[in-house]
């Protein structure tokens, strides 16, 4: 005799709900952060092939360019150009299908993610302290925050990979991915703002405003928690949490989907 026990179908229900909240949030920032990709080598990549340098300094805000420095423009153009190269690494990385039928390329996709989230950590430091690349003391403060949470969650998404701990591995790897993402997430979130509001309320220029300072700490606090939140439902055996988690990530989607437009709309259009 044998007992089976059987999941109640309010639960299952709940649990694919959580699932594909899930996989709706990650198509839209993968459409997302293919934009960025294509701004990234449309604007930065087109100047740098064509010797265009000073254009770097065509997008406000930030001056990637400064005449004499150059050091610290070959570093500017590693971080910036690199950037495209990390996000494309991190959404292979995220892609199932790569994972369990390409093995290999999941690992070396894995490996080049790794070692260039790190880099980009490193030279955003450096470019934040020595160069001086900001708009605010909060920001920077914020950069350098973000910076040394990429270093510390690929060091252990790196070891865990290492130990063939394939579970936290997994963890640690999409909490990189957060991090990582933070200056595409800013951007998102910025517009967002900006067209829920109907206009900048509670922006400026520096970024020193406090819902700048709000979205500077939170362009990777934010989504760190919404990922916490979703591991901690998912563990869970609550159906009703995990409907609300469901909702929450939809919530986030859609908000994250509204960002994107503006962004290419209005932050990456206009400058190409």
């Amino acid at each position: 005799m044998s007992t089976t026990v059987q999941t109640p179908p309010s639960r299952g229900l709940a649990s694919k709900a959580l699932r594909w909240s899930g996989m709706l949030w990650f198509i839209v920032a993968a459409v997302g952060q293919t934009g960025f990709i294509g701004f990234i080598v449309a604007f930065y990549g087109v100047r740098t092939v064509t010797g265009d340098f000073s254009g770097w300094n065509d997008k406000p805000l930030i001056d990637g360019y400064i005449e004499g420095d150059d050091t610290g423009n070959l570093i500017f153009a590693a971080h910036v150009l690199l950037a495209a190269v990390v996000t494309l690494g991190g959404l292979m990385q995220l892609l199932p299908a790569i994972r369990r039928r390409l093995p290999g390329l999941h690992r070396w996709t894995g490996r080049t993610f790794l070692v260039i989230a790190g880099f980009m950590a490193l030279s955003g430091i450096w470019l934040a302290l020595v160069r001086g690349t900001y708009l605010s003391v909060i920001s920077n403060v914020a950069i350098l925050i973000d910076a040394l949470l990429i270093l510390v969650f690929a060091g252990f998404a790196w070891r865990n990979a290492i130990k063939r701990r394939f579970e936290p591995h997994r963890i640690w790897a999409m909490r990189t991915f957060m991090v990582v993402s933070g200056v595409w997430f800013l951007r998102v979130g910025l517009m967002g703002w900006v067209i829920v509001n109907q206009g900048p309320a509670g922006l400026t220029k520096d970024m020193s405003g406090p819902i700048d300072s709000l979205m500077t700490f939170g362009s990777y606090l934010i989504p760190l928690t919404l990922l916490e939140l979703y591991f901690a439902v998912q563990r869970s055996r609550g159906g009703a949490l995990k409907i609300f988690a469901a909702l929450v990530v939809v919530a986030a989607a859609a908000y994250t989907a509204l960002g994107v437009v503006g962004t290419v709309a209005f932050m990456w259009g206009p400058c190409l």
